[in-house]
């Protein structure tokens, strides 16, 4: 059998293989009954008006919500109104509901947002050494937990954060909106997320997580803003949503050099699917650069980017160890995106001075295939790291229309059928470079040689 052949045959099961085994992840669903107690913030005496600080309400709320976690459960009801507070924990077996008209109002006030540890994969705050300000609603060691509603809205009000971030003035890194640390059976669904500080929505150390139907927007000034960032977990599906943010939409991580790689949680079995998607100075959607605990089994599929730098980024360096592997994306449209794909070994600052610098990352096992675009400016940019090239870079139905050069390549190695503009040498080496070291000319199916990886 020709060579081509066996590779588009084994090439287009592999495919098969991987796609189906992380579609069960969107296809599980959340027990969305009505829980069998529901009161009202109103109940706790919060004030809607903008204006009125509530964040001893819903804490008082939660605490007597608690007392229902082994009786079914409880809801916690927000009407309309605009609802000002600071930071507070949820409960396991809980619901928030934030009906139609109801904002939840992040306090601008810093002093209003608790002072907390830094994640032991990072070893420190991301902008700055030591602690951060715990985000604004927060889930640690819980399970079965839904945010959800009739659309309603969180607004982080981040206007102040992005100034203090710029103007050097911050006291510790910035809170995001959402956070759920090591928790389990999470669902956020049909809500708006507006000017976040830092990031919308961050599972870390989390299993079985859930996000679907959801808008995230800031404006297109908000620095290093990002959408979803699914970190150090596993079992999460990211669908049916539209994210327009300032830097990535949505981010895959799994902890920064040395900490991470101690710290040892990966991502994987991530399902993405059907998303619209707007990043001015950032990705439509990432990989690292804080990938040191690894990031695998990652499926994407059905994804409009449009009005962005970047299309798909893979991002790493030397020091973070870990790797970026058995990663499938498909079906992806761009239009008006400066570079469609970037594969960069040299991007991203370290913790502190602590990193081991032969730690090299290993990215490997990338299947692209189906990208549409037009109005592109560099089609693709892959920068391998000398002393761990990218392998098996797998590129099939890639067609780009490129108002310039169409790729650059240096340290990466794979194979591309039915790509236009033509890639690089470095893209056109033998088949087999897709095929788990050509194990197949072994006797392997092609499920054999793909499970042997």
């Amino acid at each position: 059998m020709p060579v081509a052949l066996v590779w588009l045959l084994a090439f287009t099961n592999l495919l098969l293989i991987k796609v189906e085994s992380n579609n069960a992840v969107c296809k599980k669903t959340f027990n969305l009954d009505p829980r069998p107690h529901s009161v009202s913030i109103l109940e706790f005496g919060a004030v809607g008006d903008g204006k009125s600080l509530n964040t001893i309400a819903f804490q008082n709320a939660i605490f007597y919500l608690k007392s229902f976690a082994d009786k079914g459960g409880a809801q916690l009801y927000v009407p309309p109104g605009k609802w000002l507070t600071g930071s507070f924990n949820l409960t396991s077996h809980l619901t928030l509901f934030l009906e139609k008209g109801a904002t939840i109002l992040a306090s601008p006030d810093p002093s209003h947002w608790d002072i907390v540890s830094p994640l032991p994969s990072y070893g420190r705050g991301i902008e700055l050494p030591g602690k951060r300000y715990r985000s604004l609603i927060n889930g640690d060691n819980l399970l079965d937990v839904v945010i959800t509603g009739d659309n309603g809205t969180f607004d982080g009000q981040g206007a102040a954060w992005w100034k203090w971030l710029e103007s050097g003035t911050l006291n510790y890194s910035r809170p995001h909106i959402i956070e759920f640390v090591s928790s389990k059976n999470i669902l956020i669904s049909n809500l708006t997320f507006l000017n976040a500080p830092s990031v919308n929505i961050h599972p870390v150390y989390c299993s079985h997580v859930h996000i679907k139907k959801v808008l995230i927007e800031t404006s297109v000034d908000s620095p290093y803003v990002l959408g979803v960032v699914p970190d150090s977990s596993d079992n999460v599906c990211i669908e049916d949503s539209t994210i327009n943010v300032g830097h990535d939409t949505v981010s895959l991580k799994s902890g920064w050099d040395q900490y991470g790689i101690n710290y040892g949680r990966p991502t994987t079995t991530v399902h993405i699917r059907n998303l619209v998607l707007k990043s001015p100075t950032g990705a439509g959607i990432s990989f690292g650069s804080e990938m040191s605990s690894g990031i695998s089994d990652i499926t994407v599929e059905r994804l409009t980017i449009h009005s962005s730098r970047v299309g798909v980024a893979f991002r790493t360096t030397r020091g973070r160890g870990g790797y970026i592997r058995n990663i499938t994306i498909s079906g992806v449209v761009l239009s008006g995106v400066d570079t469609a794909i970037v594969a960069d070994g040299h991007t991203g600052a370290h913790a502190d001075d602590k990193y081991d610098r032969d730690a090299l990352p290993v990215v490997t096992r990338i299947v692209l295939r189906n990208f549409t675009g037009d109005g592109i400016g560099l089609a693709g940019n892959f920068t391998g790291i000398g002393e761990s090239p990218f392998t098996s870079i797998c590129l099939k139905d890639i067609h780009l229309q490129t108002s310039s050069e169409s790729w650059l390549c240096s340290n990466v190695s794979g194979y591309a059928e039915d790509v236009s503009p033509e890639p690089c040498k470095e893209l056109v080496s033998f088949p087999s470079s897709c095929l788990a070291g050509g194990r197949i000319y072994g006797g392997e199916t092609a499920a054999e040689s793909y499970y042997s990886w």
